[in-house]
C-alpha cells in the first residue's frame, strides 16, 4: 500500500461546536501551571478544530513518544491476533525455548500474552533495569530470568519490559519488527511518514518506548481508535479489539482523582470522564473522548502529567457544544484563539546581550577535567549576533551555532540522538557568566550549560528541564589551553 500523507481536514471551532474561549482557557491554564507544552491538536468529528506548536517546535517535526509507544505496540498485537498469528492465551515461554531459565516457576509458565498487555505479568518491579543491565544484550533472556512473584493477571505493575516482550514475540512470530509489521497495516494507511523506533542491542524494537512520529500522526492514531478501527472506509483494526484494548482489564488503584488509578486496558489507560488514553513520560498524550467524539494530541516537556489532564477536564470538557454556533461573542473569541495559537513560542533565556569579557575568551579552548559526559574540551567563538560552540569528546567534535538571545536551528548529539534537530541560544547572566541553552526540538529536553569565567579557567554546570534521573550535574572545571 502506498504511503501518501493526507492531512486531517480542518474546520473552525464554531463549525464543530467547540467554544473558542474554553480552548483559550485551557491554553492559559497550562501556562499558569508552568507546564511546558510543545504541541497541541484538538479534533472533533474527525476534523481539526484547533492546533498549535510552541516555536521552535513545528508541525513537520517528529517528537519522542516515550510510553505512548506502548499503545502502538498493543495495536500490532491486536492485528496479529486477528490475522491468526497469535492468541492472547499463548504462553510467553512458548516463543523462546532457548532463552528459558533452568527452573521455570509456575507463575512464569502461566504468563500469557494477555498478561503482558494488561501489565499483569506478576512481577513486583519493572523489569527494565534488568534488561538494560544484561551484559550480553539479551533482553528476552533477562526478562524470563526475573522472579515472577504474583500469579499473572492478579497484580498490576507498570512494566515497560512487558511491552518489550510483546515486540519480541511479534518479531519471533512474524519475522518482522514492529515498523515492518505496522508499515502496511497502520502507518501507510494513516499517512505516517518516516516513523522511527529505537531497538535493543539485538535489533528488536523496544516496544514500550522509542517511537518517534509527528503530533498529527498521534492525532490520527487516536481518531482511528475513536472510529473503532475504520479509516477512509477501510477496516484497519477489528472493532472487538478496540473495545477490549481500551476497556478496563485490570485494576490499578481505587479511582479517586488520579487518572493513573482508573483501570488499565491493553497498553491504554482508563481516564475519568469515560475517556481513555495512551501517554508517555514528560507529557506525550493521545486522549480519546468517545462521548464528545473528540481526540486530543499533545507533546510536552513536563513532569506534571496529572496537571495536563486536570487542565483538559477543567476546560475542554466544557468546550463541546451540541451543535455549531456562530454568535458575535464566538466569532470574536475565534479571532482571539487564532491569534493566540499563532503566537505560541518558547523563548530562550534573556539576560544581557553582551559582556566586556567576550573578546577575552573568544577562540580560547578550555580542557575539561574528567567528567561523566566524556567532554574533553570546550570553545566559544563570538560573532556579531551569534556564537559558535565547539565541543570535543573522545569520539567526535561537535559545532553548534548559538543565537544571541534568540534561537538558531542546528543539530546536536546532546540528547542521545545523533545529529538530532536542535535550537540553540546564549545570553550573559553577568559579565562573568554565560548561559547556553540547547532545545532538542524532536524531544522534551532542554539542556542549559552555565559557564562561569575564572582566572584562566571556567566552571561548567549543566542542568536539564526533565529527566528520569538527576536534573543537575556536578560542576566541571576547565583550564585554558
Amino acid at each position: 500500500m502506498q504511503n501518501t500523507h493526507v492531512p486531517l481536514p480542518r474546520k473552525n471551532p464554531k463549525e464543530l461546536g467547540i467554544s473558542a474561549s474554553s480552548v483559550i482557557g485551557f491554553l492559559e491554564s497550562l501556562k499558569a501551571r508552568q507546564i511546558e507544552t510543545h504541541s497541541f491538536m484538538l479534533l472533533r468529528h474527525g476534523q481539526v478544530a484547533a492546533e498549535g506548536w510552541w516555536n521552535p517546535y513545528a508541525p513537520e517535526l517528529p517528537h519522542m513518544l516515550f510510553s505512548l509507544s506502548k499503545s502502538f505496540t498493543s495495536t500490532a498485537i491486536g492485528m496479529a491476533v486477528h490475522e491468526g498469528i497469535l492468541t492472547l492465551d499463548d504462553p510467553v515461554i512458548s516463543f523462546f525455548p532457548e532463552e528459558l531459565p533452568e527452573e521455570i516457576s509456575d507463575h512464569l509458565a502461566a504468563m500469557q500474552i494477555r498478561h503482558l498487555l494488561m501489565m499483569g505479568t506478576g512481577h513486583d518491579q519493572d523489569t527494565m533495569d534488568a534488561l538494560h543491565s544484561a551484559e550480553d544484550g539479551n533482553w528476552v533472556k533477562a526478562f524470563l530470568n526475573e522472579p515472577v512473584v504474583h500469579e499473572p493477571g492478579t497484580h498490576f505493575l507498570y512494566n515497560t519490559g512487558a511491552t518489550y516482550m510483546l515486540s519480541a514475540i511479534l518479531q519471533k512470530a512474524t519475522g518482522q519488527n514492529l515498523l515492518e509489521f505496522l508499515g502496511p497495516r497502520l502507518f501507510e494507511p494513516l499517512g505516517t511518514q518516516h516513523p522511527t523506533w529505537e531497538t535493543c542491542p539485538r535489533g528488536i524494537h523496544t516496544g514500550g518506548f522509542g517511537l518517534n512520529v509527528t503530533t498529527e500522526d498521534i492525532a490520527k492514531f487516536g481518531q482511528l481508535y475513536l472510529q473503532k478501527g475504520m479509516w477512509q472506509d477501510k477496516r484497519l483494526i477489528e472493532e472487538s479489539w478496540i473495545i477490549e484494548a481500551t476497556s478496563k482489564q485490570i485494576s490499578n488503584g481505587d479511582g479517586g482523582d488520579s487518572d493513573w488509578a482508573q483501570g488499565y486496558g491493553y497498553q491504554f489507560w482508563q481516564c475519568r470522564h469515560h475517556a481513555y488514553r495512551g501517554d508517555g513520560a514528560f507529557g506525550q498524550f493521545c486522549i480519546v473522548l468517545p462521548e464528545q467524539d473528540a481526540v486530543i494530541a499533545m507533546t510536552s516537556g513536563t513532569n506534571d502529567l496529572q496537571g495536563v489532564l486536570n487542565c483538559v477536564w477543567d476546560h475542554l470538557l466544557d468546550a463541546f457544544l451540541p451543535d455549531s454556533w456562530a454568535g458575535d461573542e464566538q466569532i470574536e473569541q475565534e479571532k482571539r484563539l487564532s491569534d493566540y495559537l499563532k503566537s505560541l513560542r518558547l523563548d530562550p533565556p534573556q539576560h544581557n546581550g553582551e559582556s566586556v569579557r567576550e573578546d577575552e575568551i573568544s577562540g580560547v579552548t578550555y580542557m575539561l577535567d574528567t567528567n561523566e559526559f566524556g567532554i574533553e574540551s570546550l570553545r566559544l567563538d563570538f560573532q556579531a549576533d551569534e556564537a559558535l560552540l565547539t565541543i570535543r569528546n573522545s569520539k567526535k567534535e561537535e559545532k553548534l551555532r548559538l543565537g544571541r538571545q534568540r534561537w538558531l536551528p542546528g543539530q546536536s548529539d546532546a540528547f542521545n540522538r545523533e545529529d538530532g534537530r536542535a535550537a540553540s541560544s546564549f545570553t550573559w547572566i553577568s559579565a562573568d557568566e554565560v548561559l547556553i541553552t540547547i532545545q532538542g526540538i524532536e524531544t522534551p529536553f532542554r539542556l542549559n550549560e552555565h559557564i562561569v569565567l575564572k582566572d584562566g579557567a571556567i566552571e561548567l554546570k549543566q542542568n536539564i528541564n526533565v529527566s528520569f534521573g538527576p536534573t543537575e550535574s556536578e560542576p566541571i572545571v576547565g583550564k585554558a589551553l
